[in-house]
């Protein structure tokens, strides 16, 4: 079956192929489909040239196929890299008990036992320091996960 849609549609079927690849590319963005369109379209570029030898089989084609995705795919990664540096104006974005290392709050319950409550905007947040009253005011030193570490200011 496959061999008789790529004889029928011939060095197109790749062309068809890698606009499919590539449209899906468009729709569900994520530089995946790319390189395998960009070889499609390459494997039929070369179809148009060698459609009439003897060796250029739909078997070969495929193998053609599989080098030129796996070397596109290398190329398009040396050439295009994934950008995840850290450098952006809001290192801390979605981050946000990080963001609140360094504020001074009062403390809403007293910390018992290493464990109390303070209050930032209108969030309690959930405090581990030394024992300290209410009322107390302390300093976020470090986050971790949702709880705060504080020290007495």
């Amino acid at each position: 079956m496959f061999s008789q849609w790529l004889s029928d549609l011939g060095p197109w079927s790749w062309m068809v192929l890698g606009a499919v690849l590539l449209v899906l590319e468009i729709l569900a963005p994520g530089v995946f489909f790319l390189w395998f369109g960009v070889a499609a379209i390459l494997t039929g570029t070369l179809s148009f040239q060698l459609w009439e030898t003897s060796f250029w089989i739909w078997q070969t084609q495929v193998v053609v196929f599989l080098v030129l995705s796996v070397g596109s795919a290398l190329v398009g990664r040396r050439f295009f890299p994934n950008n995840t540096s850290d450098d952006t104006d809001t290192p801390l974005l979605n981050q946000r008990t990080r963001q609140l290392v360094g504020r001074t709050a009062v403390l809403e319950e007293p910390i018992l036992e290493g464990q109390g409550r303070i209050r930032l905007g209108d969030t309690l947040w959930r405090v581990t320091g030394p024992d300290l009253p209410a009322g107390a005011r302390v300093r976020v030193i470090d986050a971790a996960g949702g709880d705060l570490k504080v020290a007495a200011e």
